[in-house]
């Protein structure tokens, strides 16, 4: 069974096993469930996955927050890392 590609033209959201706690650089990302520590490297990405929710899909995050079309490549492929490890989930 494959796991689902990430599409950014659909809702997501922070997984609920996941806290987030905001630091100078960005923040640390524990999941509850794997126990794997990631962190967002940078503050707009913060912003980034704590405004998914707020959103119809990736896409309106990413310009909500501001994140240029010369930076969007970087930001989606963090974003699918997100999604791969349960950071990060489809929205129903």
């Amino acid at each position: 069974m494959t796991a689902p590609v990430f599409d950014p033209a659909r809702p997501h959201r922070c997984s609920p096993q996941v806290a987030v706690r905001p630091e100078p650089f960005g923040a640390l990302v524990y999941h509850f469930g794997t126990r794997k520590l990631s962190f967002l490297k940078t503050p707009q990405l913060v912003d980034v996955v704590s405004g998914l929710e707020q959103h119809p899909d990736v896409n309106a995050a990413l310009a909500a927050a501001g994140v240029e079309d010369g930076q969007r490549p970087a930001y989606l492929r963090a974003l699918a890392g997100l999604a791969a490890n349960g950071t990060i989930e489809e929205r129903p």
